[in-house]
């Protein structure tokens, strides 16, 4: 029931009350003293409970409403004599007297619950917001420990990478020059085949720590997702047949987003060899696109394959970090950077129908990025 009709319902038991009573009152005789007394004593009770339901306001009111339907009675039946005791002008009194209490005290009782109310409302309110910095405070500090982690990868990379390299140039080098001297029957030339591809895997390796240490470009430069998507995929094409991997992906005409086309293209190019690795008897694999509230390009890549292990979601992103036996652990980690340098995001979770569902978020190129520092 509605406040309104709840009201309704108090004014009218409040009412029926005080009528009944008046009308059991003006049928009792003077002569009979105690029940003449007990009616009088009963006005009391709708004059509480307004008091109590409707405050000073309706204690007062009902206080008046009594007094003036007590008052006719009062000079007629006690006309009879020549003297009105003052007792009944007492009554009066105490009528009046006991609405304004009561309906004053339940004025302050309201307002004490409301201001209890509206701190329990305040508090409610600031336990909200201080969970909601708590959180954010978790995730800054997540990501300055991924930063810091990054970081010092970038440094070690930049050390070692010119020490490495030196030496596998010329093992190749040396590599080569013994394949072509050997005859293509002979048994060693298998060997240098092998040594060749193994030092190519290795300059791979290299080249991906020096992702970490080569710095990003202080202008900025943009590029159209759908483009460098179109472009990723034909060089995929002949893995997903042999794979047996099925894309759906729809071309949607999308803006100009943050970013330097070439690195890009290496993200989506891990984003989705990574989905391929996971399906590796065949799947399925969905490629979304579009443009939120804050005019950010969103593209999602969720594969049909087993998803990722609970305790493992934390990590996904961390340097050297792989379930694979030959992996290196640095695609998602180098995704991760080459988004974060761009003001771009990412995030993965598990889709419901099964799956890893890796989500990036691009800046839009007519929202520049701002510089470090500012």
């Amino acid at each position: 029931m509605q406040k309104p009709d709840q009201d309704k319902l108090k004014i009218a038991i409040i009412l029926i009350f005080v009528f009944v009573l008046a009308f059991f009152h003006y049928l009792t005789g003077i002569q009979r003293t105690p029940y003449y007394g007990f009616y009088c004593r009963l006005y009391y009770l709708p004059i509480v409970l307004a008091g109590l339901w409707f405050c000073l306001r309706g204690g007062v009111a009902t206080a008046v409403l009594v007094s003036i339907l007590f008052a006719p009675h009062m000079f007629f039946r006690w006309g009879q004599v020549d003297v009105i005791p003052l007792e009944h002008y007492l009554e009066i009194a105490l009528f009046n007297l006991t609405g304004f209490l009561t309906g004053f005290l339940s004025s302050r009782i309201n307002f004490q619950s409301m201001r209890a109310e509206k701190s329990m409302q305040q508090l409610s309110e600031s336990f909200t917001q201080l969970r909601e910095q708590a959180t954010l405070i978790v995730e800054i500090e997540d990501q300055l420990r991924q930063a810091d982690r990054l970081t010092a990868l970038g440094e070690l990379s930049a050390g070692m990478a010119h020490e490495i390299r030196n030496p596998l140039g010329s093992i190749r080098g040396t590599a080569e020059i013994l394949r072509d001297a050997l005859p293509a029957d002979n048994q060693y030339t298998e060997f240098s085949q092998i040594l060749i591809k193994e030092v190519d895997r290795l300059n791979q390796v290299v080249e991906d720590f020096l992702s970490f240490a080569r710095p990003t470009a202080d202008e900025q430069r943009d590029f159209k997702p759908t483009e460098i998507l179109h472009e990723v995929l034909q060089l995929c094409r002949q893995q997903i047949t042999k794979d047996n991997i099925k894309i759906h992906w729809q071309e949607n005409s999308l803006p100009a987003v943050v970013g330097d086309a070439a690195q890009f293209k290496q993200v989506f190019l891990n984003l989705i060899l990574n989905a391929f690795q996971a399906m590796p008897s065949g799947g399925e694999l969905w490629i979304e696109s579009d443009v939120n509230e804050k005019n950010q390009v969103v593209l999602t890549f969720r594969d049909s394959g087993s998803g990722i292990p609970a305790e493992d979601m934390d990590r996904i992103f961390n340097p050297f970090f792989t379930t694979k036996t030959k992996g290196t652990g640095l695609g998602l980690a180098i995704t991760y950077r080459i988004l974060k340098n761009h003001c771009g995001d990412i995030s993965v979770a598990n889709s419901p129908d099964g799956g890893a569902e890796f989500t990036i978020i691009l800046k839009a190129a007519d929202y520049p990025c701002p510089k470090n520092g500012e």
